[in-house]
C-alpha cells in the first residue's frame, strides 16, 4: 500500500504545478456554464419547474458540474499512459515490483484530484456571486452537503475505474482515438452532462439511472439541491458501491488477460 500512497502524493503535487493550464480550464468552464445557464433559461421561459426539476436546481446542477468537471467527466485522458501502450513503453511498467492496475488507477486518480482542487473553488465562488436567477444555491441542508461530498468521491472512484477499462481496451485496438470518442460521448450523455436525466423520457431515464454513468454525475449533483432525497439516496449509494466493485473486478481481470498477450517490439 505504501508505494501507491507515495505515488498518489507525488503525482498529486506534480499536478498542482500546472497553474496556467488550470487558469485556462477555469475560464473555459465558467463561460461554458454561463452559456448553459442562459440556454436553459430560454427553455424554461417563465416556468418555475419542468419535469420536477426547478430552474434553480438546474442552475446549481450546472455550476456544480463545471466546478467538479474533473471528478465527473470521462473525457480527461492521460496521453502518457496511452503512449506507453502504443509505443511499447509498457515494458518499463512490467519491470516494476507493483501491480500495473493499481499504479495506473492511482495515477489517474491523482491527476483528477489535482485538477479538481485547482479549479473547483473559483467556479463555485463565481457561481454564487452571479445575479439572481443565474446564481447557484446553498445545499438543501448540512446533511445534503455531506452526502453530496461522499457520493461525489465515490463517483470519482467509479469514473477512474471506468477510465481504466478504456485504457485496457487500447491493448487490443492499438489506436485509442475511436474508443475514447465513443466512450466519452456515451458516458457524458448517459451521465446527464449534456442533458440532465430528469429531462429524459421516463423509459430512457429509468434505464439510464441504473447504469454506472448516472452514479458519476447525476446522483451527486442532484443530492446537493435535494432533488434526490430519502430512500433514493440509499438506493443510489448502494448502486455506486455495486458498480465500483464490479468495474474494478472487471478491470483487474481484463488487465491480467491483456498482459498475457502483450507484445513489445524493438529494443
Amino acid at each position: 500500500m505504501k508505494p501507491y500512497v507515495s505515488l498518489l502524493r507525488v503525482r498529486f503535487l506534480n499536478g498542482l504545478q500546472y497553474r496556467a493550464a488550470a487558469l485556462g480550464g477555469l475560464a473555459t468552464q465558467f463561460f461554458w456554464g454561463l452559456m448553459l445557464v442562459f440556454i436553459y433559461k430560454a427553455f424554461y421561459g417563465d416556468a418555475v419547474s419542468s419535469n420536477g426539476f426547478s430552474y434553480k436546481d438546474l442552475v446549481t446542477y450546472i455550476w456544480l458540474g463545471q466546478a467538479f468537471l474533473s471528478f465527473t467527466m470521462l473525457y480527461d485522458w492521460d496521453s502518457e499512459m496511452l503512449e506507453m501502450i502504443t509505443t511499447g513503453g509498457i515494458s518499463y511498467e512490467l519491470c516494476r515490483p507493483v501491480q500495473i492496475y493499481n499504479v495506473w488507477y492511482v495515477r489517474l486518480l491523482s491527476k483528477r484530484l489535482s485538477r479538481g482542487l485547482l479549479r473547483f473553488a473559483p467556479v463555485l465562488v463565481l457561481g454564487f456571486v452571479m445575479p439572481y436567477p443565474y446564481n447557484m444555491s446553498l445545499p438543501q441542508s448540512p446533511l445534503s452537503l455531506l452526502l453530496f461530498l461522499i457520493t461525489l468521491l465515490l463517483g470519482l472512484l467509479l469514473l477512474v475505474a471506468i477510465s481504466m477499462l478504456i485504457y485496457i481496451s487500447v491493448f487490443y485496438t492499438l489506436s485509442p482515438l475511436g474508443v475514447r470518442l465513443i466512450a466519452a460521448v456515451c458516458a457524458d450523455f448517459l451521465a446527464g452532462a449534456i442533458i440532465p436525466l430528469p429531462f429524459f423520457p421516463d423509459s430512457v431515464r429509468q434505464v439510464a439511472e441504473l447504469l454506472p454513468f448516472a452514479a458519476m454525475q447525476n446522483m451527486p449533483l442532484r443530492i446537493y439541491s435535494g432533488n434526490i432525497a430519502g430512500m433514493d439516496i440509499i438506493y443510489g449509494f448502494g448502486l455506486q458501491l455495486f458498480w465500483l466493485a464490479f468495474m474494478v473486478l472487471v478491470g483487474r481481470f481484463a488487465m491480467s488477460r491483456a498482459l498475457r498477450k502483450v507484445v513489445v517490439q524493438g529494443g
